[in-house]
């Protein structure tokens, strides 16, 4: 059964949150829930449920668990998926709320994009602030906890949107306080190190 507008424009504010993270854990989530009639997509994202989007999906996914995971590589890495997550989320948007005006479409789209671009921001921010420590375990910790939170709120978002998009709306808030708490610390670190005195 076609979900109705409303939770439409939830599991978008969920899905964009969560494609800013992992956006091929996004897809490959949806692409096999959808595949196996546990998610009834609209008709515009019913490409996702073709086989080749979702091994596509799958190996990205594969790629970006370990490529993640190693420092200094996933600064670069996460830097490039800015290119990728933003416009993914944005168009993921566009085609999940088809059924909507196209005032509504494009105020959609434009939150998607910016929803992921806040989540994906936090995470680039976060890992610029841990990479430099000389243990690869905290990073590891992130990308683990950063995935799995991808691929939990895609699928809550297919079962209580609501509650999805108010954790989502939740985990944007936590964002934005940690992306000014992170860029205070890296500016106060580099001030010290500007005005430190040679021994």
């Amino acid at each position: 059964m076609p979900l109705p507008p409303n939770q439409i424009v939830a599991l978008m504010v969920a899905v964009s949150f969560a494609a800013g993270l992992n956006v091929y854990a996004t897809v490959a989530t949806l692409g096999l829930m959808s595949h196996t009639r546990y998610l009834d997509l609209p008709p515009s994202l019913h490409l996702l449920s073709n086989w080749g989007v979702i091994a596509a999906a799958l190996v990205l996914f594969g790629v970006s668990f370990f490529v993640d995971k190693i420092p200094a590589l996933d600064l670069v890495w996460n830097a490039l998926h800015t290119f990728i997550r933003v416009p993914l989320a944005a168009l993921l948007a566009f085609q999940a709320t088809a059924s909507l005006s196209p005032a509504e479409q494009l105020a959609a789209t434009l939150a998607g994009g910016a929803i992921a671009f806040i989540a994906h921001g936090g995470k680039t921010a976060i890992r610029a602030a841990v990479t430099p420590s000389p243990e690869p375990f905290s990073n590891i910790a992130l990308s683990l906890v950063e995935d799995s939170l991808a691929i939990f709120l895609t699928w809550l978002s297919t079962w209580k949107p609501y509650i999805a998009a108010a954790i989502a709306f939740i985990c944007i808030l936590i964002t934005l306080i940690l992306i000014r708490f992170v860029f205070r610390a890296l500016r106060a670190l580099r001030h010290r190190r500007k005005h430190a005195v040679p021994a």
